[in-house]
């Protein structure tokens, strides 16, 4: 430890595992000179010509640093990397663009911040948190053409000093920027903002970088040469580590040197001590997402999310669009499954998209879901045609978001069956028999009354996410309310129990898809409640292969009568503990 410097530990979100030790590199957050004063009429022509040169620019930089990459930083990064390509080409972003300067007389760097903040404003409202990491895709790309702007549209990067042995102190970093300095020997990554399900995490999970987020001091607290461990494990930075810290350093390096390396896996079923196979699934909505699931060996794709195509432009997708995106998706899976979850939008997420959704007090409980499709039949038919077309290249699964009612899956059922025999009619190719039909269980009705569901579904999927904010009467986008949000508190588990014993009695497949599907540290009470199918975000697959893999499922079953009369958190936790220990 330097003389005089105290130590320091800061404490932010896991985003990638794994403890290293370097020294503190900060990188500030480049402020942008935004001229917001209107554009003269003369100059508009100009000014579009200005806004082109520097996307061509932008355009060029990526396929530059594609071409830069290589081997497996170029496998991990592609996909990073093609979406920020997707966003650059958006032809409705462009639009909106030279709408602004046209006819609002913005200037092109100001039309840029303008849409970049509509945008942003859009992706903070949506209850997936997932889908609201992706503003930060959004900023990135618009960063690298006001970037571009500033050059004068010339092509060029930043330049990238030598990395070896640091740890990067930055605001949010983008996958683009994080692949490159990977190249150059970057021991890790402390983000004072961002989130554990934006693509530079994902992507420092995949290369093995371990990474903060959330560290909101960690910019006045560190200077420039400080020692630092990063500690991705517990989600701790500490500065001017103590002996007791490198000491602890050591101890997790040979524990890390001791375990077998892992080798790509196979996509089969996961198999416990005692024999039991459980089928790991993988959520996904992006190509790279599907690539990434198939290389970690999940069996399939346990749920598909079908909003991205109405986020991205403000008119409906027909149904030929439709049936294009879900065609590549059969054809990544070459054979495996996918369960294809139908349009659950809300009237907070629906600006500036062509549904017509008007505004509500409180979109969680409004028309959302199969409430929605319901209503508007004609956008639930589309959608149906387009996935029920794409049954004929493999194995899908169609899942109805938000229900509540047996009667609304009979009523889903009864436009399916109309559009089979519409296709049939028109000769288009299709199914001879509906794909099985199923339910989520996310809305504590449906939890309880899960007999009458079964009844006329073929499947259910429980997701935990709304179906813990729905019973705790806890919003889990509110930070304040982090410790009540937790889908192990008791009454959760009582209703998967309930869910699973249904599922189970009436032979009906079962899945969980909420954010509990890929917590390592609680999949043991998933096991002992009887679930066999999970369906996680790819990057969690392994590390729940592990855990399955490494228990004993009769063992786990034994505990259940003393699992479901707890009666808080901490007895869970206790039981939680004893079920992890070999």
């Amino acid at each position: 430890m330097a003389p005089g410097a105290a130590r320091r530990v800061l404490e932010g979100q896991r985003a990638a595992p794994g403890m290293v030790l370097g020294r503190a590199r900060l990188q500030l957050a480049h402020q942008h000179a935004i001229d917001g004063t209107p554009l003269p009429a003369d100059a508009i022509d100009g000014e579009l010509a200005r806004l082109d040169t520097a996307l061509a620019a932008t355009r060029a930089e990526l396929a530059e640093l594609r071409q830069r990459l290589h081997g497996a930083l170029a496998h991990e990064a592609e996909p990073f990397l093609d979406t920020h390509a997707l966003i650059l080409d958006d032809p409705e972003l462009r639009r909106g663009l030279i709408e602004m300067i046209r006819q609002g007389r913005y200037r092109a760097g100001a039309a840029l911040v303008a849409q970049r903040d509509r945008l942003i404003e859009v992706f903070r409202r949506m209850d997936d948190p997932y889908l609201r990491a992706r503003e930060d895709d959004l900023s990135h790309v618009i960063a690298r053409v006001l970037d571009a702007l500033e050059r004068g549209g010339h092509q060029g990067e930043r330049r990238i000093a030598a990395r070896l042995g640091e740890i990067l102190v930055t605001e949010n970093p983008s996958p683009a920027e994080l692949a490159t300095l990977a190249r150059h020997g970057l021991r890790g990554v402390i983000a004072t903002a961002g989130s554990s399900y934006s693509h530079a995490a994902i992507l420092a999970r995949s290369l093995h970088l371990p990474m903060l987020c959330n560290v909101a001091d960690a910019a006045a607290a560190l200077a420039d040469g400080d020692l630092v461990l990063l500690d991705g494990e517990d989600g701790l930075a500490i500065a001017h580590p103590a002996a007791q810290d490198l000491a602890a350093l050591r101890q997790w390096q040979r524990a890390q040197a001791a375990r077998p390396r892992p080798t790509p896996r196979p996509a089969v079923p996961a198999r416990t001590r005692d024999g039991e196979t459980v089928a790991l699934y993988a959520n996904a909505e992006l190509p790279g997402e599907i690539a990434e699931a198939r290389v970690l060996g999940a069996v399939g794709i346990g749920l598909y999310r079908t909003e991205l195509l109405y986020l991205r432009q403000p008119a409906l997708p027909g149904e030929d669009e439709q049936y294009a995106a879900l065609r590549e998706l059969m054809l990544a899976l070459d054979g495996a499954p996918a369960t294809l979850r139908t349009l659950d939008l809300g009237a907070d997420k629906a600006i500036d998209t062509g549904l017509d959704m008007p505004a509500e007090d409180n979109p969680a409980l409004g028309v959302r879901g199969v409430r929605h499709g319901l209503r508007h039949p004609a956008i639930l038919r589309t959608q149906l045609r387009a996935m029920l077309r794409a049954a004929q290249l493999g194995p899908l699964r169609i899942l109805l978001p938000m229900v509540t009612l047996a009667e609304e899956i009979a009523a889903v059922r009864a436009h399916a069956q109309a559009c089979l025999a519409e296709l049939h009619a028109e000769g288009v190719p299709a199914p001879q028999t509906l794909p099985p039909l199923g339910a989520m269980v996310e809305v504590p009705a449906a939890a309880l009354g899960v007999r009458a569901l079964l009844e006329h579904c073929d499947f259910l999927a429980i997701g935990t996410n709304d179906l813990t904010q729905y019973v705790l009467a806890a919003d889990r986008n509110q930070g304040a309310l982090a410790g009540l949000y937790d889908p192990r508190h008791p009454a959760l588990l009582r209703l998967v129990a309930r869910v699973a014993g249904a599922a189970r009695r009436a032979g009906k497949p079962l899945s969980v898809c909420g954010e509990i599907a890929g917590d390592a540290g609680a999949l043991p009470l998933l096991l002992a409640l009887g679930i066999r199918e999970l369906s996680m975000l790819p990057a969690r697959i392994p590390a729940a292969r592990a855990v399955v893999e490494n228990a004993d499922c009769t063992s786990l079953r034994a505990v259940v009568p003393r699992l479901l009369r707890a009666t808080s958190r901490a007895e869970i936790e206790a039981l939680l503990c004893k079920l992890q220990q070999p």
